[in-house]
């Protein structure tokens, strides 16, 4: 009995979690993949585990190299590494069966409860986080913060320098930052020397359109929501 309230919960508990959780919100199916062939993996070594004598240390190991399983060629985020742990947790519950019965699903409802929340589009929705390139090399952190207010239109809650490059004239900077009421948090682009041009110029002039409206963009940068 205790067997089939431990799988029937974890199933239950994981298919909300990858899917109608971090699915629904982030569009990855490969971490959706990953986190239920971890949760179903970690079930199925814990409950083998547990019909042989093995020493705590054993099992502290395990749940080590677990802990630490990360795909080195594709970057995730840290929110992906959440969820990871939760997918771990999730397995060890119910492989280990604690007792009484209600124990394994009280403490994955309080899981995913807890992942509903934190991980809601309405905590901090306007909290953001960007690692920028900007073409100019700054020296002065209150010219730099100025700088980078201007350029995102927000108001920067912390800024990190984490390299200044004089030669080539760079500053690579890590900004966290608010948006204001209202915004998207996407800055659009000047492309009107692209739509001054007519339908039918050359397409090498459109080229050279686009390259000038690129080159004009004063900040390089990938957007992490944190």
């Amino acid at each position: 009995m205790s067997f089939a309230i431990a799988i029937g919960t974890d199933l239950a508990a994981i298919i909300i979690l990858a899917y109608a959780l971090y699915f629904r919100r982030h569009q990855r199916r490969d971490l959706m993949l990953s986190y239920i062939a971890l949760n179903v993996g970690v079930v199925a070594v814990t409950i083998a585990l547990s019909s042989v004598e093995v020493g705590i240390g054993l099992g502290i190991g395990l749940f080590g190299i677990l802990s630490i399983i990360r795909l080195r060629s594709d970057q995730i985020t840290q929110q992906e590494i959440a969820y990871y742990f939760v997918s771990l947790a999730l397995g060890l519950l119910a492989g280990l069966r604690p007792s009484p019965l209600w124990i394994t699903p009280a403490l994955s409802a309080l899981v995913l409860l807890v992942m509903v929340v934190v991980d809601s589009p309405r905590v901090a929705p306007r909290a953001r986080r960007h690692s920028l390139t900007v073409d100019r090399a700054f020296l002065d952190e209150a010219a730099l913060t100025a700088h980078t207010e201007q350029l995102l239109g927000a108001h920067v809650t912390r800024i990190e320098v984490l390299s200044v490059d004089l030669v080539r004239d760079v500053t690579v900077i890590d900004v966290r930052y608010r948006l204001a009421a209202g915004r998207s948090g996407r800055r659009a682009v000047d492309n009107s020397s692209v739509e001054s041009l007519p339908a039918n110029a050359p397409r090498t002039m459109h080229a050279a359109a686009n390259v000038g409206v690129a080159a004009s963009r004063p900040v390089r940068g990938t957007e992490r929501v944190s």
